[in-house]
């Protein structure tokens, strides 16, 4: 995981008021597990405006333009999930607004979290742990189990 590159990306969106959740390798991360990842996952609030953020954010970050790529249609239609692969490095970021019928922007938890000095959304870990416990990928079933142990959580 590229850390500068994560550390600038996240200043960006605090300094243009991009309504975010960080969720994924990341958040759990942060909560003081560690956990392998080279990508950022990041819940926005289904808002044109706030996608329109997002973009002069990354801008901010990236002299890519790519970034135009990122469409309000896109975020905000049947498929609301984009990856954003930055012009160098292995980091990328997936950005979504929705995660199919099981969860959208307004139904996260989150907490402020600080990320060196950076105080940023992040996904409380009993969102982390439902978002994680059902799904089909192992990697998720090691995170719900890791979540549920540490943070002492309890099934539904």
């Amino acid at each position: 995981m590229d850390f500068e590159a994560v550390k600038n990306v996240l200043a960006a969106l605090e300094r243009e008021r991009v309504r975010y959740v960080v969720f994924g390798a990341v958040a759990i991360n942060l909560l003081g597990l560690a956990r392998a990842t080279e990508d950022l996952d990041l819940f926005l609030a289904p808002e044109a405006e706030n996608i329109e953020r997002l973009k002069v954010a990354l801008r901010s970050v990236y002299a890519d333009p790519h970034i135009d790529e990122i469409s309000s249609e896109e975020l905000l239609g049947d498929y609301p999930s984009v990856r954003y692969v930055p012009p160098e490095g292995t980091f990328y970021l997936d950005i979504l607004t929705r995660l199919g019928e099981a969860f959208r922007y307004e139904d996260l938890a989150a907490q402020r979290l600080d990320f060196d000095g950076l105080a940023i959304p992040v996904a409380t870990p009993e969102t982390l742990y439902r978002m994680k416990k059902d799904t089909v990928r192992p990697k998720d079933w090691s995170d719900a189990a890791l979540l549920k142990r540490r943070f002492n959580l309890k099934d539904d």
